[in-house]
């Protein structure tokens, strides 16, 4: 943000430095990341495979977490559902485990209906304390008709995607919720508490600040309006939009990112950048359904690679004239 006040003298203002002060310890959960080594406990035998239903139809045979073990193994890996399946099928030889590995169909077709054997996001938290929520969204390509076209006879088509909408934890930096839809609505649900709500000037207006303190009475919203916004002081839910706008008007832009602690919305960026960079900047399955599968199970994998270990930094000391 200062480079834009600040153009012509840009190559003054000195860049920022941390340095990482549990490099050893973050080293090797970076290591753990990529490992082979699984461990399945007995629960997990005990669930693999699908309980018996009592409708008619047929009998399902894997449990939604055998179906969920392959495509996050898949996922992690880079792996296609046949590529998948392979990988399973060699890492439970090895274990010297008799368990029936899902075929790349029936993960196609379980995909669609898969829900979550446990909570996605899979943390430690407390669940009576208020939640500093940060929410960004991005878009992720999809393989459509227009792909087909465009690779085929080279015909020119506009690229269809999808919408995913974050809300990570200040504290942690973990994904507390997502949502996957498609360009036009929707919002990721937050079943905790909110203390801060912080999200860029894209959801600048009333029904942003509505939503929240709906969900949160007494949450803090922090939102930068945009620069043309005028107060509004006989809207109840926006008088803390009305205080932003105020604020600026008095004191700045810049100033009003540090009162706010606007400054922490990076982390949610630095979500979706961790996002696109493990997972993938395209979603690979057809069906939306699958697609939201897809989404979800990337969640649960970034989740845990962060508990393997994040590092901790600490801003260095700018050099004194007597340093220099």
């Amino acid at each position: 943000m200062p480079h834009k006040h600040n153009a012509a003298r840009r190559h003054h203002i000195g860049k920022m430095k941390f340095k990482v002060t549990n490099w050893a310890e973050y080293e090797a959960g970076l290591r753990g990341r990529g490992s082979l080594t699984l461990w399945i406990t007995p629960e997990a035998l005990a669930g693999w495979a699908a309980p018996r239903r009592k409708t008619r139809g047929g009998q399902p045979l894997y449990s939604d977490l055998a179906i969920e073990t392959t495509l996050m193994l898949g996922m992690v890996f880079g792996l296609r559902l046949r590529q998948s399946e392979g990988l399973l099928s060699s890492v439970l030889d090895m274990m010297g485990l008799d368990l029936p590995v899902p075929d790349h169909m029936t993960l196609s077709r379980r995909a669609r209906t898969w829900k979550p054997s446990t909570r996605s996001n899979d943390r430690q938290h407390v669940a009576d304390g208020h939640i500093h929520v940060l929410v960004d969204s991005t878009g992720l390509k999809i393989y459509g008709a227009g792909q087909w076209l465009e690779e085929k006879h080279g015909a020119k088509s506009r690229r269809g995607w999808r919408k995913l909408h974050l809300a990570v934890d200040a504290d942690g930096g973990e994904i507390i919720a997502h949502s996957l839809t498609d360009q036009e609505a929707g919002d990721a649900q937050i079943d905790g508490r909110i203390g801060q709500f912080t999200a860029d000037g894209a959801y600048d207006g009333e029904p942003s600040y509505d939503a929240v303190l709906r969900h949160s009475v007494g949450a803090k919203v922090v939102i930068p309006p945009r620069s043309n916004a005028v107060e509004r002081p006989n809207a109840q839910a926006s008088c803390q939009r009305d205080d932003h706008i105020a604020s600026m008007r008095i004191d700045g832009r810049l100033k009003w990112q540090t009162s706010s602690g606007y400054g922490k919305r990076a982390l949610a960026e630095t979500a979706m950048g961790r996002y696109k960079g493990i997972i993938g900047p395209r979603l690979r399955a057809r069906s939306f359904a699958a697609q939201q599968t897809e989404a979800a199970i990337g969640i649960v994998i970034l989740n845990r690679m962060l508990a393997c270990g994040r590092p901790k930094s600490v801003r260095c000391k700018a050099p004194t004239a007597a340093t220099k």
